[in-house]
Formats: structure tokens, C-alpha cells, sequence
């Protein structure tokens, strides 16, 4: 009897597992090779790489220079709440609410904003705020601290900040309560 040694199974073929397998997917292949170009297109390249070079040089002596991007905006002296971890980060200034988790972030203004929440853990040391929108969505984050007595500094942070820029609707005059007629009258035993 004749024994084969190695796997018998075929190699699989498919979209699954070579990509190429779908026409148009990957780019097509030149018959020249990966290191080789055309002199010409080098020359573009070149020329280009040098332009771009000259470019990063005049921004970065504009900086030098003392000139502030355009990006940063002044802030305001105000309270500026900030906590982060190895993986998640929360910051919450004049600007608004920005959360960040990994290479994921969502950046939140005031007018955005329906509510913060902060929880803790009963056990353990993370401390979750969950940013709720007034389109009824909620996004939270879960900070892990360095210990459970950081719980009350943040707490504090946090609140001081909403405090300064957080728009609550308890400022919002309320309707007057009147009492319509039908409220007007008592109602009896047969009713």
C-alpha cells in the first residue's frame, strides 16, 4: 500500500483568498519589473519630492518665525477638564466635549451636548462619563485611573467645567401654570 506524506488537500482558490481572483479588484501587472522605471517618470518624481521638500522648509520657518497656525485657536481662561488613559481620553474646554478611544474620537460643541454623566465602578478603577445628545444617542467613555481617590478630583474637574460652559434647560423660563376650567371643578363621589 502507498502512503503519501503531506497534506492531500488541494490549495483553495477563491475572492477568499487571493484577491486577484476578481477581475479589476488589484491593479493590473506591467511585464516591466518593481525596481525599474521609465527615466522620465523618475525625473517627475524627483521634481516633485524636491517641491515638496521646499514647501515643509517654508512652513516650517513660517512657525520659527513665531506666526500660529491657523488651527489653534486662543482659549479663554476657563476651567479645562482633562483625563486620559493608555488607551481612552477625554477632554472637555470652552471648544466642547472630545472623546477619544484608541484611533477613534468624536468631537462634541456645547450646543451638541444634552448631558454629561459620570459613573463610577462599584469595584475596580474606571470611571465612565457618557456624553448624551438631545437626538437621544449617548457615547461613552471608560477611563481607568490610576487609583479610586483620582474618582473625586475628576468629579470636580468635570462639574466646574460644565458649570462654566454648559447650557442647561433649568434656565429656560417655564410655563406658567394656570389651571383650566376643567381643573377648576372638584370632582364628586359619582365620578
Amino acid at each position: 500500500m502507498e502512503q503519501r506524506r503531506g497534506s492531500t488537500s488541494q490549495p483553495l482558490e477563491g475572492a477568499g483568498f487571493d484577491p486577484a481572483f476578481i477581475p479589476g479588484l488589484t491593479a493590473p501587472v506591467t511585464g516591466e519589473p518593481e525596481g525599474v522605471r521609465p527615466a522620465e517618470k523618475a525625473e517627475e518624481e524627483t521634481e516633485a519630492v524636491r517641491d515638496a521638500d521646499e514647501a515643509t522648509a517654508a512652513d516650517s520657518a513660517d512657525q520659527q518665525a513665531g506666526e500660529p497656525e491657523e488651527e489653534e485657536d486662543e482659549a479663554p481662561d476657563g476651567p479645562v477638564f482633562e483625563a486620559a488613559d493608555r488607551r481612552a481620553r477625554i477632554v472637555a474646554d470652552h471648544k466642547g466635549v472630545r472623546l477619544s478611544l484608541d484611533d477613534q474620537s468624536c468631537e462634541f460643541r456645547w450646543d451638541e451636548v444634552g448631558a454629561v454623566e459620570t459613573e463610577t465602578g462599584r469595584f475596580g478603577k474606571r470611571f465612565t462619563v457618557t456624553v448624551h445628545t438631545p437626538d437621544r444617542r449617548w457615547y461613552p467613555i471608560e477611563i481607568e485611573a490610576t487609583s479610586r481617590s483620582r474618582f473625586k478630583e475628576w468629579e470636580a474637574a468635570l462639574d466646574e467645567v460644565l458649570d462654566a460652559y454648559f447650557e442647561d434647560d433649568e434656565e429656560k423660563p417655564e410655563p406658567s401654570e394656570e389651571k383650566t376650567p376643567a381643573e377648576d371643578k372638584e370632582p364628586t363621589d359619582a365620578e
